[in-house]
């Protein structure tokens, strides 16, 4: 079976390569270019190439970065404009890397895809499933519960067994040293603050949208920029003398207010989310559920009701508010991917 190996240059993809090449995999290593050419890019590429001719393997690069503009980029910034707060990563992971990126490697003749997320895939039913990886401090299952499941048939996860520790010594044992070295939990396209980066992209006159500041009462505490600025529980930068720190709760881009209010208010029990995607009929779901809605989070047991294509989330005790715009993910009790949604409300 030929298996592209997508590389992104650190040392999960480059762990996944050493483990299906010496498992007996054909393996087609590539690298997804998503930025137009820099000369950090280019080095990355060059390093990449030179790893893959060391261990006697061809090496492509993807032009892809018009897409990832079109797909990734501008509908992020777009969210943020319309009082949001985006999920790049689960976009990128639905429309480009389980989606078009997966499209353009078995035009080259792969039959299957590999990348080094941490996550596990089971074939045991007629259709896979996806799983909490065995490392939990690396599990990125929520960033790819927006995947369509079918879509699994043709995907590896080569780490999902495996620490992060262990991927670093496999390659210490081959004396490969990945070419980006600084790992990342942040938007790739984002070198430093979003706010900086929509200023770059967007006109002023877009951007600059006053209102009033307000609490729960209704009273008016100052003005805000522009609500694109401030997302759910921030606390820095709101500008607002008071008698105790203010966290952001909400933004009604109707009537162009962010909602601020006291830390005891940041808690909820409830959140709608749409645009479902389900990876087990809500009918068969188990009768205990839990529910993640953000990554650095440990999923609540909730109530979930299905209505309409909408998923109104009741959970046991209170959570944190979560942000409209993030990814609600559905787990079971044992960690299996149920299904997931875009938060609304």
């Amino acid at each position: 079976m030929k298996t592209a190996v997508a590389l992104s240059g650190g040392a999960d993809s480059l762990a996944s390569l050493v483990i299906l090449k010496d498992s007996g995999h054909e393996v087609l290593p590539f690298h997804a270019r998503f930025f137009p050419s820099e000369e950090s890019h280019l080095k990355t590429e060059q390093r990449l190439k030179n790893i893959c001719q060391e261990l006697g393997l061809p090496f492509y690069v993807l032009e892809l970065s018009g897409d990832f503009e079109q797909m990734v980029i501008k509908p992020f910034i777009s969210s943020y404009l319309r009082g949001l707060t985006p999920n790049p990563c689960a976009r990128c992971n639905r429309r480009v890397k389980f989606g078009l990126m997966l499209d353009r490697v078995r035009a080259l003749g792969a039959d299957a895809m590999a990348t080094g997320h941490y996550a596990r895939i089971s074939r045991d039913g007629s259709v896979p499933s996806l799983w909490r990886a065995a490392d939990k401090t690396k599990d990125q299952s929520y960033f790819l519960s927006l995947v369509p499941v079918k879509v699994f048939e043709q995907v590896i996860f080569p780490l999902n067994q495996i620490t992060k520790t262990r991927a670093k010594e496999l390659l210490r044992q081959r004396n490969i040293v990945p070419p980006v070295k600084d790992e990342s939990n942040e938007i790739c396209f984002i070198r430093d603050d979003y706010r900086e980066f929509i200023s770059a992209k967007v006109s002023d006159r877009i951007l600059d949208n006053p209102g009033p500041v307000k609490n729960r009462q209704g009273q008016t505490l100052g003005r805000h920029p522009g609500l694109w600025r401030y997302t759910q529980g921030q606390r820095r930068g709101l500008g607002i003398a008071h008698e105790h720190p203010l966290y952001v709760l909400g933004k009604n881009c109707e009537t162009n207010t962010l909602l601020v209010g006291a830390s005891e208010e940041l808690m909820t029990r409830t959140c709608l989310a749409g645009e479902m995607n389900f990876h087990v009929d809500p009918n068969c779901w188990p009768e205990k559920v839990f529910v993640q809605t953000r990554y650095r989070q440990k999923a609540g047991q909730a109530v979930v009701r299905i209505e309409n294509d909408r998923m109104l989330v009741s959970f046991s005790r209170p959570r944190d508010i979560p942000a409209p715009g993030q990814v609600a993910a559905v787990y079971s009790e044992q960690g299996q991917v149920l299904g997931a949604g875009i938060i609304t409300h």
